[in-house]
């Protein structure tokens, strides 16, 4: 058997996944980035590192609950970094890592179409919905 490169190896272990697989770990990540308030996240942190106070201030009608675990899930995945700065009070920036600006543009993208396209959807909806 020939010896495989690390790259070949991650390359097919890759081809190995398939979303549609119920227990294929690619369709639990796409469930995690399907999240709204992940999408939200991503998208607020576009503008550089943030404090928790201030993502919260920024999505409107997020509990701290729920934002306190997408963060953790986040930070989980790779997708964002938390630092500690040493001050009194304690300072907690969150930032996106090489990761997750990679995932940016798909989400920048989803965000805006959703935005420029919301009245061709309303009108469907509300002739569905009547």
């Amino acid at each position: 058997m020939p010896t495989r490169t690390a790259a070949q190896q991650r390359e097919q272990a890759g081809a190995a996944y398939d979303a549609y697989l119920a227990e294929c770990p690619a369709r639990h990540l796409l469930d995690r980035i399907a999240d709204k308030w992940v999408s939200l996240v991503i998208n607020a942190l576009a503008e550089g590192p943030q404090r928790y106070s201030d993502l919260h201030r920024r999505l409107a009608s997020v509990s701290q609950k729920m934002l306190t675990q997408t963060l953790r899930n986040l930070e989980r995945d790779g997708l964002l970094t938390r630092t500690m700065a040493p001050a009194a009070p304690v300072r907690v920036d969150y930032e996106l890592t090489e990761l997750g600006v990679s995932l940016l543009p798909v989400m920048q993208a989803i965000k805006g179409w959703a935005e420029n396209h919301m009245d061709q959807v309303l009108e469907p909806r509300q002739a569905y919905d009547g």
